[in-house]
């Protein structure tokens, strides 16, 4: 007889940044946690968890950190051991256009992505700002370093390379909106990434959330996340979809 058990536990918010460092709180911080495990014919493991913190170590001055752990295994093999850090130390927040530096770690076992990072500064305009609903369009410009675990490549100009380092600019649009008295959220954040350097080293992604708040502090939510990187170890695919469905734990 065959015997399946599913747990489903908490879904995070899925990557860049939904607390607007342009708000007057000091300190802000929300934490989502997933966990899904099937057994019987099929075993399947899967663990999440995503950190995301902005506070003003100065009057003028807001710094942002957003954290995330992903595990995945299926039939006891690995698949999935992520770990990303997105930093930003944003100038003047509350002004219509405002500056900021940034800095990303990440590494990506699925990808064969050993260790990448990323240096830059940007600016970045609100165009719509209240509490009700936000939009903002940024711009910036970083050095990227990655270092993958294989050198033969799906755009052969690039087979032998151990590291591919490249100067990039990076167009974002993020936005949220509160609708129906605040019955639904909407969040989104978007953006592509070209380097400045190589015609064909590009990526984008597409990150898009609906909720629906349960308690003050909690929310369930419903999100997809869609990305491309046009340069992939050889036979990967070059696109990447994800749904999932939980909680998202909040302390504002």
């Amino acid at each position: 007889m065959k015997k399946v058990l599913y747990y489903f536990l908490f879904t995070p918010i899925l990557l860049l940044a939904q607390i607007n460092e342009s708000d007057t709180l000091n300190l802000k911080a929300n934490l989502s946690l997933t966990g899904f495990w099937q057994g019987g014919n099929v075993e399947t493991f899967i663990f999440r968890a995503k950190s995301e913190v902005s506070f003003k170590p100065a009057k003028k001055l807001v710094f942002k950190t957003i954290n995330s752990y992903v595990y995945q295994a299926f039939g006891k093999v690995k698949a999935d051991e992520d770990i990303l850090s997105l930093n930003f130390l944003y100038f003047n927040p509350e002004r219509k256009i405002y500056p900021l530096l940034l800095g990303f770690v990440s590494t990506n076992f699925r990808r064969e992505i050993d260790l990448r990072s990323l240096l830059g500064v940007g600016l970045t305009y609100q165009i719509l700002n209240n509490k009700e609903y936000w939009l903002k369009f940024s711009i910036s410009s970083e050095y990227e370093q990655t270092k993958f675990a294989q050198t033969k490549f799906n755009l052969p100009e690039y087979n032998g390379n151990s590291s591919i380092n490249t100067f990039r600019s990076t167009f974002w649009v993020n936005g949220k909106y509160n609708l129906f008295k605040k019955k639904v959220i909407i969040n989104h954040e978007i953006y592509f990434q070209p380097s400045l350097e190589h015609r064909n080293n590009f990526r984008w992604q597409a990150d898009v959330g609906l909720e629906f708040p349960v308690w003050k502090y909690l929310n369930f939510k419903i999100n997809y996340r869609y990305t491309f990187e046009s340069i992939v170890i050889e036979s990967q695919k070059q696109e990447d979809g994800m749904m999932s469905f939980g909680f998202t734990l909040k302390s504002y």
